[in-house]
């Protein structure tokens, strides 16, 4: 059961059907569709992304860049602009992060972190090639617009199971590789803005990847955390 936007009636989740293996859709009782995954956990295996990533248009890439390289929840990527990214030290700070009231927040904490030359580089051409002020947002686009952007690449892209995936299985996969390569799991907690026991549930084992998918890792988030 859900509220409505005014916050008034309920809207009730109608019958399931499954359609694929894994993957059930239905529609509310206000006429939106909505699907339930068996596997919330699915992740991009260095080669998918490599396929997924080269059948975006290159306008559309950024926002992706953004995704994979930081983890950051698709509202908080949304929200960044030029002036939270310190060029001089490779670092960008998430201002508009996600509130957790159980937790006692009245705001979302900021989180700054490291970012690789490269990214810093596509980041700072993306600004420059569309003259995008301090001040602005990086991107004037919606979440179902970036999610619509997803599926076209994923079916291009002939990912099996391309039904499997929403865009929080990009914040999965960043935080698969660094686990995978071995960084302090404090650490990638902090980047990802999750607690250890988060974590622990809903990131794979490292011992998945062999050095060949770690080579690709490496070239997919370039030298954060000194990777080479």
């Amino acid at each position: 059961m859900e509220q409505d936007n005014k916050g008034n009636n309920k809207i009730k989740r109608l019958t399931l059907k499954r359609v694929h293996e894994g993957l059930m859709v239905g529609i509310k009782s206000d006429g939106t569709k909505y699907s339930v995954r068996d596997d919330r956990n699915r992740f991009f295996f260095p080669e998918e992304w490599i396929k997924f990533y080269n059948k975006l248009r290159e306008s559309k890439k950024p926002i992706f860049d953004i995704l994979i390289n930081t983890g950051a929840r698709i509202e908080e990527a949304l929200n960044i602009k030029p002036k939270n990214f310190d060029w001089e030290k490779n670092r960008l700070t998430l201002r508009v992060t996600k509130l957790k009231a159980s937790k006692g927040e009245r705001v979302g904490k900021p989180r700054t972190f490291t970012i690789s030359s490269q990214f810093a580089r596509k980041m700072r051409k993306h600004i420059n090639d569309n003259k995008i002020m301090d001040d602005e947002l990086m991107f004037k686009i919606t979440k179902q617009a970036v999610y619509q952007m997803m599926r076209r690449a994923l079916k291009n892209a002939e990912i099996k199971d391309d039904w499997n995936f929403g865009l929080h299985n990009i914040r999965k996969t960043h935080g698969n590789y660094l686990k995978a390569l071995e960084i302090d799991s404090g650490e990638i907690c902090y980047r990802l803005g999750h607690d250890l026991n988060t974590f622990i549930k809903h990131y794979g084992s490292p011992n998945i990847f062999d050095r060949k998918d770690k080579i690709v890792m490496i070239k997919i988030l370039g030298d954060v955390y000194g990777f080479r």
